[in-house]
């Protein structure tokens, strides 16, 4: 369950649909596929700061799990929520969407589900 890392995406399923559906604009969606997300997490025990870096903006949650925490969106949207540790899975409820996070097999593989439409990203620890 070490979550402490850099990533890099390696893979995609269901971007296109999945951003549409939870209403970004087709022009951010063009300019997500162009580029290589980045995710730096450091873990200390249940306390949580996880970055996740873009061309020229990176967003940083900091939250312990199991306790509510003010959390901010990738589109710079804040609420407040509990971030839960479920088996091995970071789990958070965003607005529009159910996010999941796990380590399997060294990377981080993370799904994000509404409705009905589920987004996969895979990504390869790079440090």
């Amino acid at each position: 369950m070490a979550f402490s890392g850099r990533y890099e995406t390696e893979s995609q399923d269901n971007y296109d649909a999945f951003m549409k559906h939870i209403g970004i604009p087709d022009e951010q969606i063009a300019k997500g596929k162009e580029f290589k997300y980045t995710c730096e997490v450091v873990q200390k025990g249940n306390e949580f700061t996880w970055s996740q870096i873009y061309p020229g903006h990176t967003t940083t949650n900091k939250f312990v799990a199991g306790q509510e925490s003010d959390i901010e969106t990738m589109s710079g949207k804040k609420f407040k929520t509990t971030v839960s540790l479920e088996g091995g899975k970071l789990v958070v409820k965003f607005p529009n969407y159910e996010h999941t996070s796990e380590i399997v097999g060294g990377k981080l593989v993370e799904t994000s589900v509404s409705g009905g439409i589920t987004f996969k990203r895979i990504s390869k620890k790079v440090a």
